[in-house]
């Protein structure tokens, strides 16, 4: 099997500090979480951003101090959210783009998302592509039901995702595809031959998708966007927590841990460049 990629996604954009004081918000925060993801063994990533209250937040100079202050420390690849919270507008989404990340998230449908909705209409998804696709910006497409991936796979027929595509399944989630073994057997089994992917297990089914990413070549996802408890009635403390369990669990599972730059040759991306964040 190849290497394994390790995402940690610290903050997202539901958790609070009413469900966990140790789930990072300020830019500071962060990156901090981020850097120390990347010292356990993170290759990529996963930016969600707040504002001064805590809120969700599409402020581009948020992001900026984020990338700025993890690009000072190491070499991860920064994936940038381009959802956001379900009521950020289209044009919000769109300009995270403009900070031109090596990749950002492709979210690939809308859905019932707990007690809202999440719109990702095929007109905004083909708007999306295109930028991504203008600024060789890698999408990872998220797909919450394997109706989401015939989604992308439209879109794609257009010429606007270039193959070979990297699929982040999201199983578990109010409104989503439970997270089952089975239906995670389903999404691989419908995915492209070349295709990468990598797997979501919401709250308490995270340790459980994760293995079973680990053992069928995929890759995971971790931290407290997807979960605030490190095992049942404890909270994690850190992100940095989930991702050595991983690095444990490969271990003993007999497969290696991808660098970022090792990442970037699995997912068929350019070496990192000083673009990220506007720079030249």
């Amino acid at each position: 099997m190849e290497k394994l990629i390790i995402t940690v996604a610290p903050t997202g954009a539901q958790t609070t500090r009413e469900h966990t004081p140790y789930v990072p918000l300020t830019p500071k925060e962060i990156a901090d979480s981020i850097y120390e993801s990347w010292k356990a063994g993170a290759a990529i990533g996963h930016v969600h951003v707040r504002d001064i209250m805590g809120e969700n937040t599409m402020d581009l100079k948020v992001y900026q101090e984020v990338i700025d202050r993890v690009q000072e420390k190491c070499d991860i690849i920064l994936n940038l959210t381009t959802a956001g919270g379900l009521e950020t507008t289209e044009e919000e989404r769109l300009r995270v783009c403009e900070l031109n990340p090596e990749m950002a998230t492709f979210d690939a449908g809308s859905m019932n998302f707990g007690e809202g909705v999440f719109y990702n209409t095929p007109s905004f998804l083909e708007k999306l592509a295109e930028e991504t696709q203008k600024r060789n910006i890698k999408p990872e497409i998220e797909a919450f039901d394997v109706g989401m991936i015939h989604n992308a796979l439209r879109i794609a027929k257009k010429g606007l995702i270039e193959e070979p595509f990297h699929f982040q399944f999201v199983l578990g989630i109010a409104g989503g595809m439970p997270a089952t073994p089975k239906n995670l057997m389903h999404m691989v089994e419908s995915i492209p031959d070349g295709s990468t992917w990598s797997a979501i297990g919401a709250s308490k089914h995270q340790l459980t998708i994760n293995t079973m990413s680990i053992l069928l070549g995929g890759h995971v996802r971790v931290g407290m966007e997807d979960s605030i408890y490190f095992r049942k009635g404890e909270l994690a403390q850190t992100n940095a927590q989930f991702v050595t369990r991983i690095v444990e669990l490969a271990d003993t599972l007999g497969r290696e841990v991808a660098t970022p730059e090792e990442a970037r040759q699995i997912l068929s991306m350019q070496p990192k460049s000083e673009s990220i964040g506007g720079r030249t």
